[in-house]
């Protein structure tokens, strides 16, 4: 999920407050001349083991809002029974593993967490978002879709240029701890490939110093795929106008063509039956091998999809769940370029967490926004090689496999709903009046607007991260927490006055902050416990109690959060992914100085849940909550 500090990435600076972009260096705030992206990398702590006696204490905690108090009693006797008995020696285990690689998860969490996974990636795995660029210098004139598609893609490209020269400055977070780069090596040159029982990931990124690595992009116009070169001799991403001219050559190639097969749509379909037709492809012919290589060892794919999105919520619509034959799902990143000129990408979650495009995409909307949104450098275009379409050999098999995978895909896309909420009343700038931490309200907010909609709590998954660690990702944070619940309660209680329920809410707001500080320590209780399970499993011993006991999945245990949350930072970028669980929710929101914006997701299929409704509820929340901190602050200064 999306990185919880993604703040941080950006050296600590709020950018949208300080930095005025026409006078300030882009490169002066994103790079550095001193320091290397990944020089600190193998210098950074081992990711460290909680004891298990506080994850079981958490862990604890984090039940009783979900259970009754039978229920709560006996799952306090299977942990205990957990704690003396299997659980000890699992954790023994734990320990001695943790002896022995700098970070006893990663390996696990890719695997059993993302390559495990058959059904479709996308859009149950893969995030998206929309390009922030849509609110400003948007090219009215025809062919905006060429235009913005060429200067974006070069921006882009920019980035990935300077990630190969290590010139990205290397994260720290608000300590002044290094934080861990290695998930910027799978962003760019990296794909998922299918497999029947695990996928596998394969990575061609290197930096300047490793060697080289593939120069190509790769492009999705109609169902057809061509390649393109978008880097000149020394490595320096082509001009706008000369990517310009090779995108150009290929939308008019595909208008005035047939439509291509929509090969596609093959890695929308469940991993096994992609993996079963992807075999076919390589067998029946050498040349789809080589395509296939092509397209996995891309820096990225480019899509030119036909739609005109209308606003903010369509480009998240088609981001997330959008024409599967026009795309790609496997790779690490896909721009997706509409006709009206708007922009999205569709991501795999496997290789990274969101905060590496979040960084991406910001670098390139202050480019945009220093440019004012026009290439000011030449106009030359030199001579360049034309891009070549990639062309398989298709047989009635793989023809009716693409069918079936779109029928697949298609019933799964169709059932998502998504909405943005734009709130505009206050933001990062009003909260800090009370000195409140603004994603600690906007979680308690999330809160308050499901318990006020539903009238009970949802055992509530968020994004914590643990960069500080060696090849670290995330912890969840468990904001569904016995004082955020007590406060929800107290606000629909008319006998409550509002200074017990902003006591209330403070409470709730500093167990939360608690919460968020522990899971950057690695000291939540979800990875631990996941640790666990997994030696149980790969031990061959009975599945412990704690993990079938009932409280487990109602409290959100594996994979079974009712609201699937990040906070994505405070630059204008963000994005989201689809609901853990059909009844659930996903909401993902940004924090600027006097808005806050949110994309809530949910499936259609559920007759429980609208996300739209569930949107206009947090903005009630928000107004709410928002009055009664002014009002009693108001009074405490009288």
């Amino acid at each position: 999920m999306f990185d919880a500090s993604v703040w941080e990435i950006l050296r600590n600076l709020d950018l949208q407050d300080t930095v005025n972009m026409e006078t300030k260096d882009v490169d002066a705030i994103f790079t550095s001349k001193t320091e290397k992206t990944f020089q600190f990398d193998e210098q950074l702590p081992s990711l460290p083991v909680p004891t298990l006696q506080h994850t079981l204490d958490r862990y604890l905690d984090s039940v009783k809002p979900h259970v009754s108090d039978d229920e709560y009693r006996q799952t306090e006797f299977i942990v205990q029974q957990f704690a003396s008995g299997v659980g000890k020696e699992l954790h023994r285990k734990l320990l001695d593993k943790a002896r022995t690689e700098k970070n006893w998860l990663e390996a696990w969490w890719r695997d059993y967490a993302y390559l495990d996974f058959q059904l479709p990636i996308c859009p149950y795995v893969n995030f998206a978002g929309p390009g922030p660029y849509l609110h400003h210098f948007l090219p009215k004139a025809d062919g905006v879709l060429i235009e913005r598609a060429s200067l974006l893609t070069h921006l882009g490209l920019g980035f990935w240029h300077r990630l190969r020269k290590e010139q990205i400055r290397p994260d720290k977070d608000s300590k002044g701890n290094r934080l861990s780069m290695n998930q910027f090596r799978r962003l760019f040159n990296t794909c998922r490939i299918p497999a029947p029982q695990r996928d596998h990931l394969k990575t061609y990124f290197q930096t300047e110093s490793e060697g080289p690595m593939p120069l190509h992009l790769t492009v999705f116009c109609r169902g057809r795929i061509f390649i393109t070169k978008c880097l000149d001799e020394n490595e320096v991403p082509l001009t706008p106008p000369e990517l310009q001219q090779q995108f150009q050559y290929i939308t008019d190639k595909c208008a005035n063509e047939p439509e291509g097969p929509g090969l596609g749509a093959l890695t929308g379909d469940n991993r096994t039956t992609w993996a079963q037709i992807r075999s076919r492809l390589v067998a029946l012919h050498p040349q789809n091998f080589t395509n296939l290589e092509i397209i996995q060892q891309s820096i990225m794919c480019v899509v030119f999809d036909d739609n005109c999105p209308a606003n903010e919520t369509e480009v998240f619509q088609l981001g997330l769940a959008g024409d599967s034959t026009n795309r790609w799902f496997d790779k690490s990143l896909t721009m997706i370029f509409f006709k009206n000129g708007l922009a999205a990408s569709n991501c795999d979650h496997s290789p990274m967490d969101a905060m590496t495009l979040v960084t991406t995409t910001y670098y390139v909307d202050q480019c945009v926004l220093k440019c004012k949104g026009k290439w000011q450098g030449t106009k030359e275009v030199r001579q360049l090689e034309t891009p070549r379409e990639l062309v398989f050999k298709l047989d009635d098999v793989i023809e009716r496999g693409i069918v079936q995978a779109k029928r697949v895909y298609n019933e799964i896309a169709n059932n998502l709903q998504s909405h943005v909420v734009n709130y505009n009343k206050y933001g990062k700038k009003f909260l800090r009046q009370f000195k409140l931490h603004p994603d600690t309200h906007v979680q308690m907010m999330l809160q308050y607007a499901f318990y006020k909609l539903y009238k009970k709590p949802a055992p509530t998954y968020q994004t914590g991260t643990t960069r500080k660690y060696y090849n670290a990702r995330t912890e969840t944070v468990r904001s569904c927490s016995p004082e955020a619940i007590e406060w929800a309660k107290a606000m629909l209680n008319p006998d409550i006055n509002n200074r017990t329920k902003v006591a209330l809410y403070r409470q709730a707001a500093d167990k939360h902050n608690k919460l968020m500080a522990e899971a950057t320590e690695n000291q939540g209780c979800d990875r631990h416990l996941f640790g666990l399970q997994i030696l149980a499993v790969e031990g061959g011993l009975p599945m412990p109690q704690i993990f079938t006991d009932p409280a487990y999945t109602k409290s959100g245990s594996g994979g079974n959060f009712v609201l699937s949350t990040s906070f994505v930072g405070y630059t204008p970028v963000y994005g989201g992914v689809v609901p853990m669980v059909e009844h659930g929710y996903g909401t993902f929101y940004k924090i600027e100085q006097d808005c806050i914006s949110m994309f809530v997701s949910a499936w259609k299929s559920c007759s429980q849940t609208n996300a739209v409704e569930f949107g206009n509820m947090i903005q009630e929340c928000l107004n709410e909550t928002g009055a009664l901190l002014a009002e009693t602050e108001k009074l405490a200064r009288l």
